[in-house]
């Protein structure tokens, strides 16, 4: 299992990192699931291990 800390990145403001700053997600997030569950990402695929929810990526 992944750290949750690489599923997110900080936005920096100005060039500082501050505690108003916001975070970006970096993995698409389930759209059955809802927020806080990610997709993980396959050679040709992204799956939800909760779910069971398969994208397939474009050629």
């Amino acid at each position: 299992m992944a750290a949750i800390h690489t599923f997110y990145e900080v936005v920096e403001e100005k060039g500082k990192a501050k505690a108003g700053s916001r975070l970006h997600r970096t993995r698409k997030v389930c759209p059955r699931c809802g927020a806080g569950v990610f997709l993980a990402e396959h050679k040709d695929r992204y799956s939800c291990g909760k779910c069971g929810y398969t994208e397939f990526r474009k050629k």
